[in-house]
């Protein structure tokens, strides 16, 4: 796995929002393992560090690291500084 990129923090702030509702949410994220992209429909459970990394949790127990996040509810992580 390619070392941990910090997002910004105005879309760190967007997932917030997001965690916060805990409605469900449109998420695009990039595999780690093949580069491949997948989309789910998911409420964002909860945002946490851990070993210098940021991750996303989903009810399931799912987690996703927030560096390979493409877009959560419309908002493209690439379009932020």
């Amino acid at each position: 796995m390619k070392t941990y990129q910090p997002i910004s923090c105005d879309f760190h702030s967007e997932l917030e929002l997001f965690a916060l509702r805990q409605q469900p949410v449109e998420i695009t994220f990039q595999s780690h393992f093949d580069g491949n992209q997948t989309t789910i429909c998911e409420a964002i459970k909860d945002l946490y560090t851990r070993n210098g990394e940021e991750f996303l949790l989903l009810p399931d127990g799912t987690e996703i690291r927030l560096d390979q996040l493409v877009s959560v509810g419309g908002k493209v992580l690439s379009s932020y500084c």
